[in-house]
């Protein structure tokens, strides 16, 4: 049953904002944002009224706080959605309790992570009866996983720092959808994530991420099957992602990895159910074979391909084919054996599933999904994306009456919300939708720069333009800056062009580059260095935050426009122009002003910081829509003069870079 409490006033909203009042009061470093205010009474009303809110919010306006107030007040059940597993940590662990303790209120609080993320005492007995790893550390880790098993409440992994969140032990000891075993399991009732899901069930207040949002809402799978019925809010943070994420759950994909998987699974469930039936064991060597061969048949690599792009290549369709023949076979075997365990049963059911996956990718003619291909270096997946998730959306909103929110400090283009509203099917005259821009003082404490003379962004030599453009500004700024590029070629150029310049010119700044260790790790050494430079790609575009000076110049090499030959963006292209629409206007340039906002925002994240934002592409100032993308960034004085910059680092630190001659 829905549970709904007397509503807080306009006034008990203002006075908790106050900066005498309780989160003043309670939490240090908190200020007054009248932004904030105006924020939480807004959303406050979309929760009262089981309206749609859609809040864009700038950096420092504090708008966690302004959707946690009246969440926390509203007396009802609330799942609060977040872009980020360390989002959702941070919000579970530190900012919930934290206004929780501010406001006095009893209201009680669940972190609900995918499946992946608990330990499974089923497949963890297997995989330390069966001992087989790729080396002796994964080995090592097993061993360790299997000792915080017994001693851990949530059986969270993100609890157990000795044993990396990449290590191969991991996928050894945990449960995936298509692998549990449910209440046929004989480890059912110690089972951590039905423990995480009784107390998400419970709570008033719960926290988890778009992926398991999504995932749940479409397989009704990891709890949200049965929360977001009894709910009577939903607040998205970091909305801006879910069109994308919407795309994948709302579609269907089927990797090579996958069949591999159940394969593996296959033989150690036959071992110990089945070891007198050989035959089941053949079959999954030749189906193993049969995906790896699909792979194979794929010459490129770190690609995504339209289907059609194959529809002629006879290697690729024969290998599919043989994949289909060698299920049918291996299923045939696993029927007869299945009814000798429950392990032998799941895995049927999922030979079942992939089959039908397979099978619909090949013969599906559907006008409102694309068929397509990501290739990695040693796998292969199958996917359907629909080209609209509007409509599907819409009917999600159009269930229970609850309040929905839906905020980011990056959703509109300039101020208007109709791109972000349009692809979420957030186009009702109930959606309201609030526009809140950042206290800080950009004007004074930023500058906007574009070098002179920069050649076509799609010229071959242009990641060289962009490091010869870039040396200077990084020098002045000594150090203390994020390379962000649009591409790994690009970032794995400029990594090494940047390298011999620091060594020929005996420069010692730290150089960095994506990849070389974890996303957390390359952060918490660029923070401790204090002058770093980091070269990345899009994974550090967003969802980064380094206060201080330790990050005071971000150079961006190009406007982040998605490839036209994306073989989903190329079938969205295609439809909008068959629906009279301007696909750049209305689809690609939107988006590429999100992203701009986002990579713009490691900037500046305090009021005290200083910086320069430099983006090399000369479409930003000799293209008419470049006008669009700086106007939407936030208001810093703008240059094209590099002795601007150099003259703007000298009042920040003197002395701190020096040019060379």
């Amino acid at each position: 049953m829905l549970r709904r409490a007397p509503w807080v006033t306009a006034i008990d909203l203002e006075s908790v904002f106050a900066a005498d009042g309780p989160l003043a009061c309670a939490i240090p470093g908190y200020r007054l944002r009248p932004q904030q205010i105006e924020m939480a009474g807004r959303i406050a009303n979309a929760i009262r009224n089981n309206q749609v809110q859609v809040a864009e919010a700038g950096t420092g306006t504090g708008k966690t706080f302004a959707y946690l107030v009246p969440a926390l007040l509203s007396g009802g059940k609330v799942i609060i959605s977040t872009g980020t597993k360390t989002l959702q940590d941070q919000l579970f662990q530190r900012d919930l309790p934290a206004v929780r303790e501010a406001l006095k209120v009893s209201a009680s609080i669940a972190l609900l992570k995918g499946r992946a993320n608990y330990v499974c005492h089923y497949h963890l007995e297997r995989a330390v009866a069966d001992g087989r790893f790729q080396s002796r550390e994964e080995a090592g880790h097993i061993r360790t996983i299997a000792r915080f098993a017994k001693t851990s409440k949530s059986g969270d992994k993100g609890q157990l720092g000795a044993v990396p969140e990449d290590s191969g032990a991991w996928a050894a000891a945990t449960s995936t959808r298509e692998n549990c075993l449910g209440q046929e399991c004989p480890q059912h009732k110690d089972c951590f994530v039905l423990a995480a899901r009784r107390e998400a069930l419970a709570a008033d207040i719960v926290v988890v991420n778009h992926h398991l949002f999504f995932a749940d809402v479409m397989l009704r799978d990891d709890g949200l099957g049965e929360l977001l019925p009894a709910c009577n809010t939903v607040i998205f943070d970091e909305a801006h992602q879910l069109p994308e994420i919407a795309g994948l759950f709302f579609g269907e994909s089927l990797g090579t990895g996958q069949v591999v998987d159940l394969m593996h699974d296959t033989r150690l469930e036959a071992v110990a159910a089945a070891k007198d039936y050989p035959p089941l064991q053949d079959a999954t060597r030749a189906v193993e074979k049969a995906a790896r061969d699909v792979r194979l048949a794929v010459t490129v690599e770190n690609a995504r391909l339209a289907a059609t792009q194959l529809a002629h290549n006879d290697a690729f369709q024969r290998a599919l084919q043989v994949l289909a023949d060698e299920l049918s076979g291996f299923e045939k075997h696993l029927e007869s054996q299945a009814g000798r365990s429950e392990g032998l049963g799941n895995c049927l059911q999922r030979a079942q599933e992939i089959s039908a996956r397979l099978k619909r990718w090949r013969t599906l003619e559907d006008a409102t999904q694309v068929r397509w291909l990501e290739v990695f270096s040693q796998a292969l997946a199958l996917n359907l994306t629909p080209l609209d998730v509007a409509e599907i959306f819409r009917k999600q909103l159009q269930g229970h009456p609850r309040g929905w929110v839906f905020t980011s400090a990056t959703l509109a283009v300039g101020s208007d919300f109709s791109h972000y509203c349009g692809e979420m099917g957030l186009t009702d005259a109930g959606t309201d939708c609030g526009f809140w821009g950042s206290p800080f003082d950009y004007a004074a404490n930023a500058l906007l720069y574009v070098p002179k003379g920069m050649p076509d962004p799609n010229s071959v030599d242009y990641p060289d333009a962009v490091t010869e453009a870039a040396y200077p500004a990084i020098v002045a700024a000594g150090g203390r800056a994020f390379v962000l590029c649009t591409s790994l070629r690009a970032m794995r150029r400029i990594h090494a062009l940047l390298l011999e310049r620091f060594a020929r010119d005996g420069l010692v700044f730290p150089l960095l580059l994506q990849g070389e260790g974890a996303k957390a790790e390359l952060l918490a050494r660029f923070r401790s260095l204090g002058n770093a430079v980091l070269v990345a790609s899009q994974s550090f575009w967003e969802g980064v935050d380094v206060r201080g000076e330790a990050l005071s110049l971000v150079v961006i090499d190009k406007l982040p426009f998605s490839p036209p030959d994306d073989p989903v963006l190329a079938a969205r292209i295609e439809q909008l122009r068959k629906a009279g629409k301007n696909p750049f206007m209305d689809y690609q340039l939107p988006r590429t002003v999100i992203s701009m906002k986002q990579g713009a925002g490691r900037l500046i994240r305090d009021e005290t910081d200083r910086g320069v934002l430099m983006v090399c592409d000369p479409r930003l100032v000799n293209k008419p829509y470049g006008r669009r993308v700086w106007q939407s960034l936030p208001p810093m004085r703008r240059s094209r003069e590099i002795a601007d910059v150099v003259a703007f680092f000298d009042e920040t630190a003197p002395g701190a870079g020096k040019l060379p001659e």
